[in-house]
């Protein structure tokens, strides 16, 4: 990649693009396409056809994508298999009419079978069922991954995939009933502390074990990888350690300041037993994860606290 090449990033305005998008003007890049959802419809074909038409960007990150955490991908069914299906197929089908040089796709650990082995290699994609409450979701990555596979395969195109382990940081989505668990914790215990309430209340059992990346991280990883990966399949992006979602919530309480109980209700569902991603592939290229988790909890604490006194 040279500083003055065109880059396409997809779904820019959300957490994962917003932070690759600093990474890479933060590398001297300043060429960029960028559109926002209401500016264009990565659903409709044709309107993505004419984007890359007229843009023609050599360098493409899809980071675009419908997401939420378990209520959202249970409800959502058919947004969350539709929305994601048109999105990335669109994109991958017009990068390769346009010539694009280099696509990643970016996808999740949620494509691996939901009692897999731990930690989970690339190989185990599509060794066994998958997790009901997000396997939408997952279908649509997995079409993503196999899509890019495809079209290197017939096309000789250099599409890539990479599939991260559960995201946090900036811009990050608080929202009550559609977030993932980090930014779900952080907003119930600041409430509860804000407002003064004796308990918050954790989904499920607290065991299930989860494995969190910050998306500057992750957004290293990308630019990591455009410049030195080019296989088909998918690598994983992780940090390659755990924590028990109590843990998680332990810690996010620490960090809030908030004092009061922790109680659970167990008639809500867990989800996955465990997701830990093994990051080897990706180590022996010679990427890992700088940012600590409590270090990484503290900081996007206080962004929330100055959007969200």
């Amino acid at each position: 990649m040279n500083k003055n090449d065109k880059i396409y990033v997809a779904g820019h305005a959300g957490m994962v693009g917003s932070a690759i998008l600093r990474k890479l003007q933060a590398e001297g890049f300043d060429n960029f396409a960028l559109r926002r959802s209401n500016e264009l419809d990565l659903r409709n074909q044709a309107a993505v056809d004419a984007f890359f038409r007229q843009e023609k960007p050599e360098y493409v990150f899809l980071a675009a994508a419908k997401v939420g955490g378990i209520l959202a991908n249970d409800t959502y069914r058919a947004e969350f298999l539709y929305d994601n299906l048109m999105i990335e197929t669109n994109v991958i089908h017009a990068a390769w009419q346009h010539d694009v040089r280099k696509l990643l796709f970016l996808g999740s650990s949620c494509i691996y079978p939901k009692l897999a082995p731990q930690p989970l290699r690339e190989e185990y994609l599509l060794t066994g069922p998958l997790e009901p409450t997000n396997e939408p979701y997952a279908i649509a990555k997995i079409a993503g991954i196999k899509l890019c596979d495809a079209y290197r395969a017939q096309y000789g195109c250099s599409f890539i995939s990479a599939m991260p382990t559960n995201l946090y940081g900036p811009n990050d989505n608080y929202h009550p009933e559609n977030s993932h668990v980090l930014p779900a914790l952080l907003r119930k215990f600041h409430e509860a502390r804000r407002d003064g309430l004796p308990f918050v209340t954790l989904w499920g059992t607290g065991t299930p074990r989860r494995e969190f990346l910050h998306v500057d991280d992750l957004a290293d990883a990308c630019h990591f990888l455009l410049q030195h990966y080019d296989e088909q399949g998918l690598v994983n992006v992780g940090v390659g350690t755990d924590i028990s979602i109590l843990e998680l919530a332990q810690m996010v309480q620490r960090t809030v300041g908030y004092t009061g109980e922790i109680r659970h209700d167990r008639s809500k569902p867990d989800g996955t037993p465990r997701k830990l991603m093994d990051v080897e592939k990706l180590t022996a290229l010679g990427w890992q994860a700088t940012i600590g988790l409590e270090e990484g909890i503290r900081a996007v604490y206080q962004e929330y606290q100055e959007k969200h006194q």
